[in-house]
């Protein structure tokens, strides 16, 4: 029974990690149309920053925490208004290759920086070691925070576009940009806060998977991939498909990882192809014209 609640844990904190980074491209979709390919740089850029600040400034990892996705956000802003902004309304395969093209500077950019080679974040103090549950499982007190950090996330964006101005601005510009415009919305600074909130997102999910992964020039390669399968099997641009596919992707990967572990690689894309043969538009997705 403690390898099974090893599991579960394990599949909500990967689930809610997932989440975090995955949900950032469901908004960008949903507001922009855009399926943004550098948005595992952006995550990966924050763990870089994070890595800079905490590493080579010495400061505290609750400082990297808010500074650096800020930083990343400031970032998209200026990719939007400089890049970005020339794409919208255009065939969606245009913004693939520019977001592509994207991808590959920032790669390449960080390896010019950081280097190649592989670098590590300890976990603050507070956060070090392991807790006892109850029923006597040990778990890491890092992993605990992990989850936390999900389930806060998960919980203010539900607010935030439930419950708040903006967020009831945003879902109007995703659904009708014009009749939002004609409504006297700025509709250009939602879409370049759209874009920056799904950098923050992406940058938060960065700084924290950096005291667990090994930060290196092609940790955003590995998470779009896992991003991108996680959108497929909730429904792209779907918020409630982001949080069902990330923790689909988790439970794979948590009971995998323990039970299947010689096939656990290809279990995601198994997962992704059972439920495209059933719902080809994902678990939320709906069916566009």
């Amino acid at each position: 029974m403690s390898g099974f609640a090893t599991a579960a844990l394990n599949s909500l904190d990967i689930g809610l990690l997932l989440f975090v980074i995955a949900v950032g491209l469901n908004i960008v979709f949903g507001v922009l149309n855009i399926i943004n390919f550098a948005h595992g740089a952006l995550y990966m850029l924050g763990a870089y920053l994070a890595f800079t600040l905490i590493g080579l400034l010495g400061l505290p990892f609750w400082v990297a925490l808010v500074v650096a996705p800020l930083g990343v956000a400031g970032l998209a802003i200026v990719i939007d208004r400089l890049l970005l902004r020339f794409i919208y309304g255009r065939e969606i395969t245009d913004s693939l290759l520019l977001t592509f093209a994207l991808l590959l500077i920032i790669n390449e950019s960080t390896r010019l920086i950081w280097g190649s080679g592989i670098h590590v974040i300890d976990p603050p103090a507070l956060l070090a070691g392991t807790l006892t549950l109850p029923g006597g499982l040990r778990y890491p007190v890092y992993n605990l925070f992990v989850i936390g950090v999900g389930l806060a996330l998960l919980a203010g964006l539900w607010l935030l576009f439930n419950r708040s101005r903006i967020g009831r601005i945003m879902r109007a510009a995703s659904l009708d940009g014009d009749m939002a415009a004609s409504l006297g919305i700025n509709t250009r600074a939602v879409v370049t806060g759209a874009f920056a909130l799904g950098a923050w997102l992406a940058a938060v999910g960065g700084v924290v998977a950096a005291p667990m992964r090994a930060i290196d020039p092609g940790m955003g390669d590995k998470i779009i991939i896992e991003s991108f399968i996680v959108v497929v099997i909730g429904g792209l641009g779907s918020f409630p498909g982001a949080l069902i596919g990330a923790l689909a992707l988790g439970v794979i990967h948590g009971f995998g990882g323990r039970y299947l572990p010689e096939i656990n690689l290809i279990l995601p894309f198994i997962g992704m192809a059972l439920v495209l043969l059933v719902k080809p538009h994902g678990l939320m997705g709906q069916k566009t014209d």
